[in-house]
Order: structure tokens, then C-alpha cells, then sequence
């Protein structure tokens, strides 16, 4: 299925997710990510929409 993200630097792209995942996100590498070639975090909040839950190396 594909999500939409919202906030951070990928808000508004939209990106394919596995829905049988038991992760709690995703981790999607993203220009303007406030680590230096890092990954930026997205995951599903209580009403599903896909929000950004920050960045790490």
C-alpha cells in the first residue's frame, strides 16, 4: 500500500509500505534530514495518518 507522510523533509511524498510490517515506521533517507546522510523516521499515528517521528544517523 502507499501512505502519504506529513511533516519533516519528506512531507507530502508518498511511499510505498508493507502493510503485513509489524515495525513501528519506517526509516526513508531524505535530503534536509537534519543528520548528515541520515534517515528520517516516519510512523502511523492513532488515526493512521503517517507522521514524521524524526531522524537518526
Amino acid at each position: 500500500m502507499e501512505v502519504e507522510l506529513h511533516g519533516g523533509p519528506l512531507d507530502g511524498e508518498v511511499i510505498p509500505v508493507d502493510p503485513l510490517d509489524q515495525g513501528p515506521g519506517v526509516a526513508t533517507v531524505a535530503q534536509g534530514c537534519a543528520v548528515l546522510g541520515g534517515r528520517s523516521w516516519y510512523g502511523p499515528d492513532a488515526n493512521g495518518r503517517w507522521v514524521w517521528l524524526g531522524d537518526s544517523a
